[in-house]
């Protein structure tokens, strides 16, 4: 996982006083928005600036497109200039553990072309549960010129989805197991998963101590995935799919596309069918 990057080395990196380093806190709270930004204005890792799910890292929300559509991207590219950001900046993205949101912003700079970018194992939480410094200074950071363009073979949309529906493509639905089935559904009107995904849950590629499976472990738990086939990963709103995607590059799959949409975006065309139980 070499996308990932430990308390320890983020401290000494810190200490070390490494340039053109930006740290990004990305807590965030389904159910409640404004808590996020409350947590980090209250504490968060020094040097480190706020980006919101909802205001920074989606778009506007119309009848189609899901529930956290992809940000204009023009726009986030400038947003990411003025927070201090080029291509050759360092980013560090922390989270309150290792939750889904920092792994949507580290998607994103990918997508952009970004490749020095980390999250940080056991996020917040573990910064301070190993004793370090908190603050609640807000940074004065340089703006700078980004220059970059979002790949559009990183997503694919509704229509791409179901014309896959009949090739070898495998679609990847990252839901908890209950909402898969359709046994539970706190967010949606419509309950239960994309007709032909198979479920596997984000927070699966998470290990019992809270770190994130590597090598081997990986490697078993996508072991039913072949390494040559086109991979599309959806969840509820194309978040905690972008967890997915990050576990399975680091497993070394290619072929790894986004649904942004997910869920749903499938369930706002009244035509599509949905599956309840198992795939």
């Amino acid at each position: 996982m070499t996308n990932l990057i430990s308390v320890e080395r983020l401290k000494k990196r810190l200490e070390n006083n490494q340039a053109n380093t930006v740290i990004v806190d990305t807590r965030f709270k389904l159910d409640d928005e404004d808590a996020g930004r409350k947590l980090y204005l209250k504490s968060h890792l020094p040097g480190a600036v706020y980006l919101d799910l909802n205001r920074d890292l989606s778009g506007k929300v119309f009848k189609h497109g899901g529930s956290h559509p992809l940000p204009d991207f023009p726009t986030f590219i400038e947003k990411i200039g003025k927070i201090g950001i080029d291509k050759d900046t360092t980013v560090v993205i922390y989270d309150e553990g290792n939750d889904m949101f920092a792994a949507r912003l580290w998607w994103l700079l990918e997508a952009i072309g970004h490749e020095k970018v980390y999250i940080l194992e056991g996020g917040y939480t573990r910064w301070v549960e190993e004793g370090n410094e908190v603050t609640a200074i807000i940074p004065s950071l340089k703006p700078k010129k980004f220059t970059a363009s979002f790949d559009e073979n990183k997503i694919v949309d509704m229509q791409v989805v179901k014309e896959k529906s009949d090739t070898d493509a495998v679609l990847i639905d990252s839901r908890a197991e209950n909402r898969y089935l359709g046994d539970y559904e706190p967010l949606y009107s419509k309950a239960g998963h994309i007709p032909g995904a198979e479920n596997y849950p984000w927070q699966a590629v998470l290990s019992a101590d809270g770190n994130w499976l590597k090598g081997e472990g990986l490697e078993q738990h996508f072991s039913g995935l072949d390494k040559t086939d086109e991979i599309i990963v959806s969840c509820g709103s194309g978040v905690s799919a972008c967890v997915n995607i990050l576990a399975l590059k680091a497993a070394g799959y290619k072929n790894v596309r986004l649904y942004p949409g997910s869920f749903s975006d499938w369930i706002s065309y009244d035509e599509n069918e949905i599956e309840i139980g198992e795939a």
